[in-house]
């Protein structure tokens, strides 16, 4: 996988979009590559006390202390087990460096605009305010978040630091 080679422009300039993709369960989704920072390995991470379940706790990141929000738990995507191949994708989101715990990154792939389709509204069955939309990608559907509407989310305000 050649990351610094993805393609962004088409014959006659039309623009694709870059996401980095990811799973969580038997699920595939994809964040605009532009937030990604780095992407590491699972650590301990020290638990703050009254938040909740899906933020994991703070890290220690070369002197910034990042928040570390498990998208497992967040999206209810099964039973989040930790093990090695469990990574955390590092973002700079909103002017903030945070982390989300996923279950392994898969690839870069870069998507036309038009192949990106809004999310359905299936009322209170699934909660689409974090979703950009859903792209069909060598025959899998891939689930892209906006990842700055999750961060920046009043659920989420917990994670906000001060500068």
């Amino acid at each position: 996988m050649e990351i610094g080679n993805t393609a962004t422009t088409l014959t006659g300039g039309q623009h694709l979009s870059e996401y980095l993709t990811f799973r969580l369960g038997n699920e595939n989704y994809g964040i605009d590559i532009l937030k990604v920072q780095e992407i590491r390995g699972y650590d301990s991470v020290t638990r703050i006390a009254n938040t909740p379940d899906f933020i994991k706790g703070v890290i220690n990141l070369r002197g910034v202390i990042v928040p570390i929000v498990d998208l497992r738990i967040k999206f209810a995507t099964g039973e989040a087990t930790y093990h090695q191949f469990t990574v955390v994708i590092i973002m700079n989101v909103l002017s903030r460096v945070v982390g989300i715990v996923v279950d392994g990154v898969s690839d870069v792939v870069a998507l036309p605009p038009e192949s990106v389709k809004p999310a359905p509204e299936l009322g209170s069955t699934l909660d689409t305010r974090y979703l950009s939309g859903l792209a069909d990608h060598h025959g899998e559907m891939l689930v892209l978040v906006d990842i700055e509407k999750l961060i920046g989310s009043d659920e989420l305000q917990v994670v906000k630091t001060s500068h």
